[in-house]
């Protein structure tokens, strides 16, 4: 789109003459990168999709409307209203006519349909580069039950957003989350699921039991968490099918901060005695325990790369909170924290090139990224309490939660992209804390 499509309207600095770099971008993917650039919206132009059938007129504006909604909440892009609009369609295999949407500045336009039948829905969308009159990629169709309308919304605004910026999507995920109620000195906290965007909310767990930390499975199937049901916390496993919660009984003492491993056979976490806290791995197979660490420090929050290869975690041995990482079997830990404040609560990044934090200087708190190797550190939001960093599947946004001062001060979830932009409020039904994000839906 007049050149490269995302890259100018991101404001993507480029020689002139010089082609933008296209590495990793599918033939008929047109993408720039999403980092340090200045953000100028693309206009797109998203009309009312069609109802195919009788029945599905209202379906297919709900739709829409979500596809709208995913897409703009990205920060990428501008929807052209639809009173600009031309000429309105009516047939979603009429031929595009190109003349309709160049005049008021739709770079992009995405046509779509619905229908039903019972209790199936159909849902089907085309992609078009509107100022080169080209279609971008094939069109594709989704289906199954009707009660999942809103997953095709999500899926159909993935596939928008992978082929105009070249990035995996992240819309049809889930989030698993600290649903708190109550007064400030006495919240009563449930963990609770919902979509990425806040829809479809419900508790998981009943009220009165301290919890913390929910962390999904690799396959998105089971929660792990931290339960005090026995007055001193443990770690737990949810099952998300049945509902059954089971406390994993094999480990000593105080147990909490779990998180699984990549292939989600085993659970790294923390295990306390006395003032001391240490790293250890279960195998949830076998049952088998092995101790990672064995300092006389407080060594808590790991999190395995993506390759399940090393861990970074957070740890007061060098006299100060800071993040090391070391090989998933154990042995020595390098430090990767080297700047003022103290650090926590690290997350690696899906894609394996950074690791997200939460950092305390100067009586504020941060949600930051750095490099593996600790450079390029980046803050990329500040506040009285930003904490609990979690990754998007694609490893191009963060959620966190955050908690203003004062009596009155209630959690709440946020998301962030990884240029420290598009900070927004994600609506929760209640207070909510420490989220996980979910990998894609199959």
């Amino acid at each position: 789109m007049r050149a490269i499509l995302l890259a100018l309207a991101l404001g993507l600095a480029v020689g002139a003459g010089q082609a933008p770099a296209q590495s990793g971008c599918a033939p008929d993917t047109i993408c720039g990168t999403i980092e340090d650039f200045s953000v100028k919206p693309l206009p797109i132009a998203l009309p009312l999709f069609v109802a195919e059938t009788p029945d599905a007129e209202q379906l297919a504006a709900d739709i829409t409307a979500v596809v709208t909604a995913d897409l703009l909440s990205t920060g990428l892009f501008r929807e052209v209203p639809r009173s600009a609009h031309i000429a309105t369609r009516t047939q979603f295999d009429a031929p595009v006519q190109f003349s309709n949407w160049t005049p008021i500045n739709a770079e992009a336009l995405v046509i779509g349909a619905v229908s039903q039948q019972g209790g199936r829905v159909e849902v089907k969308f085309r992609l078009f580069d509107t100022f080169n009159g080209r279609e971008l990629g094939e069109g594709q169709r989704f289906g199954g039950s009707a009660g999942n309308w809103r997953r095709f919304g999500h899926k159909v605004a993935d596939q928008v957003y992978a082929r105009l910026t070249g990035e995996g999507g992240y819309f049809d995920s889930r989030i698993v989350f600290v649903s708190e109620s109550g007064p400030k000195n006495a919240r009563r906290k449930q963990i609770a699921i919902m979509d990425q965007d806040g829809a479809n909310a419900r508790n998981l767990t009943q009220p009165g039991t301290l919890v913390l930390s929910p962390r999904f499975s690799p396959d998105g199937n089971r929660v792990i968490f931290t339960t005090y049901a026995s007055g001193r916390p443990q770690v737990a496993l949810l099952e998300l099918a049945t509902g059954q919660v089971s406390a994993l009984g094999v480990l000593d003492g105080v147990s909490f901060a779990p998180r699984f491993s990549p292939d989600g056979r085993k659970i790294v976490y923390s295990q306390g005695a006395g003032a001391n806290t240490d790293l250890f791995e279960l195998d949830l197979n076998t049952g088998q325990r092995r101790q990672l660490t064995q300092t006389s420090a407080i060594e808590t929050a790991p999190s395995y790369s993506p390759d399940g290869s090393q861990i970074v975690f957070e740890s007061d041995r060098g006299g100060s909170q800071q993040l090391y990482i070391m090989s998933a079997s154990g042995g020595e830990a390098r430090r990767i924290s080297f700047g003022q404040g103290r650090y926590g609560t690290p997350v690696w990044s899906p894609r394996g090139d950074l690791v997200a934090f939460t950092k305390m200087v100067g009586g504020r708190f941060h949600i930051g990224v750095m490099k593996t190797d600790g450079s390029q550190e980046r803050l990329l939001t500040a506040s009285f309490l930003d904490e609990g960093p979690t990754w998007a599947p694609n490893g191009r946004v963060l959620m966190f939660f955050r908690e203003p001062p004062g009596a009155s001060g209630a959690p709440g979830l946020y998301s962030v992209d990884i240029t420290g932009r598009n900070l927004r409020r994600v609506p929760t039904p209640a207070f909510a804390s420490d989220p996980s994000w979910s990998r894609l839906l199959p």
